[in-house]
C-alpha cells in the first residue's frame, strides 16, 4: 500500500504539471500565430476584394471576435474533443486530423520501430569491443548519421530505392484499403529517412550508456561467479543500461510524430506534417493551432508516460513526490 499510495502521489503530480504545460503551450501557440503576418479573409478572397466582402467573410469565419474570447472558444472547444472548422475546406478540423493521423502514426512506429532494431544491436556491439575497429567503424557511422539530415537520407533513398532500382514509388500513399503490406512498403522509404538519424542517436546513448553499467561493482562480482563476459553482458549490463535508453526512445517517438514535415513534403505523404505545411500556406489559422496542439500534446503525454514508467521501476522517484 506505501507503493501504490507513493504511485499515485507521483502520478497526480505530474499530472498537475503536464496540465500547466498544456495551457502554457496553448497561449504560445495562439499568441504566434495570432501575430503572423497575413489574414487568412484576405488570402481567400484575394488583394482586390471589396471592403464589405471582407468584413462579411471574417465575420463568418469569426475572426472579427476578440482575441481572448477566440483563445476561450478554441481550448473549450479542444477540451469537448470539437477542434473547429477549417477555413479552406469548410471541414471539420478533426475530420482532416483523423484521415492525416492513420498516416503520420503508423510512420512514427515503423520509423520507431527500424531506429531501435539498428540501434540496439550497433550500440550494444560497439560497447562489447570498445576501443576496437567495431567500435570505431559504429561510432563513426552514427557520427554520420548525426550529422546527415534526413531530407538527405530522403532524397538519396528516392535514387536509388525508386529511380534506379524501382523497388518502392518515389512518393504518394496507397492507402490501408490496398492492404497492410501495400501500406507498409508505401511508407518504407520515408520511414528509413526517418529512422537512420534517430538510429545514430540511439546507438550512442545505448553504446554510451552499457559502458557506464560494465565499469560498476556487480558486474565484476557476475564476472567473479563464473559468467562470461558475453553472459554478464546480456544477463546483467544491458538491462541496467536501458532507463537512459528508454527516455530517449520516448522523445524520440514524440520527434517521429511531429517532426516529420520535410519528409511528408519529400514523400507526399498526406500526414500531419503536410497539414501543416498546406495550412500555413494557405492561413488556415485553425488548423495550424489545432494540429501543432495536437502534436504538443502528444510530446507531453509520451513525457509523462516515460515518468511513469520510471516511477514504476525506481521507487527513490516516488519517495521524493
Amino acid at each position: 500500500m506505501p507503493n501504490l499510495a507513493g504511485m499515485l502521489r507521483y502520478a497526480l503530480k505530474r499530472i498537475f504539471s503536464l496540465a500547466i504545460s498544456l495551457v502554457i503551450a496553448s497561449l504560445v501557440i495562439f499568441g504566434v500565430i495570432e501575430v503572423a503576418p497575413g489574414d487568412p479573409a484576405s488570402f481567400m478572397l484575394g488583394m482586390n476584394a471589396q471592403p464589405e466582402t471582407l468584413a462579411a467573410l471574417r465575420t463568418e469565419l469569426g475572426l472579427d471576435v476578440p482575441k481572448l474570447e477566440r483563445y476561450l472558444a478554441w481550448t473549450s472547444g479542444m477540451l469537448m474533443g470539437d477542434f473547429g472548422t477549417s477555413y479552406t475546406y469548410r471541414t471539420p478540423v478533426s475530420e482532416m486530423i483523423g484521415a492525416r493521423l492513420w498516416v503520420s502514426l503508423p510512420l512514427a512506429l515503423y520509423a520507431l520501430t527500424l531506429s531501435t532494431l539498428i540501434a540496439f544491436p550497433a550500440g550494444i556491439y560497439a560497447a562489447a569491443r570498445r576501443g576496437q575497429a567495431g567500435d570505431i567503424g559504429v561510432m563513426g557511422a552514427t557520427q554520420l548519421g548525426v550529422a546527415v539530415p534526413n531530407f538527405w537520407f530522403a532524397m538519396m533513398l528516392v535514387l536509388i530505392f525508386a529511380i534506379n532500382l524501382r523497388w518502392f514509388s518515389a512518393g504518394g500513399f496507397v492507402g490501408w484499403d490496398e492492404g497492410l503490406f501495400a501500406g507498409l512498403h508505401s511508407l518504407t522509404l520515408p520511414a528509413i529517412a526517418l529512422a537512420l538519424p534517430q538510429a545514430a542517436i540511439l546507438a550512442r546513448v545505448m553504446r554510451s550508456s552499457l559502458l557506464d553499467v560494465l565499469g560498476e561493482d556487480f558486474m565484476r562480482t557476475a564476472r567473479a561467479k563464473g559468467l562470461t563476459a558475453r553472459q554478464a553482458l546480456w544477463r546483467h549490463g544491458v538491462r541496467n543500461a536501458l532507463i537512459p535508453v528508454l527516455t530517449i526512445i520516448g522523445l524520440q517517438f514524440s520527434f517521429l510524430l511531429a517532426g516529420s514535415i520535410i519528409i511528408e513534403q519529400v514523400f507526399y505523404l498526406p500526414g500531419l506534417g503536410r497539414l501543416v505545411f498546406q495550412s500555413i500556406s494557405a492561413r488556415d489559422l485553425i488548423v495550424v493551432e489545432s494540429v501543432v496542439m495536437l502534436l504538443v500534446f502528444s510530446v507531453i503525454l509520451v513525457n509523462f508516460l516515460v515518468d511513469l514508467a520510471y516511477a514504476a521501476v525506481d521507487p527513490r522517484l516516488r519517495s521524493r513526490a
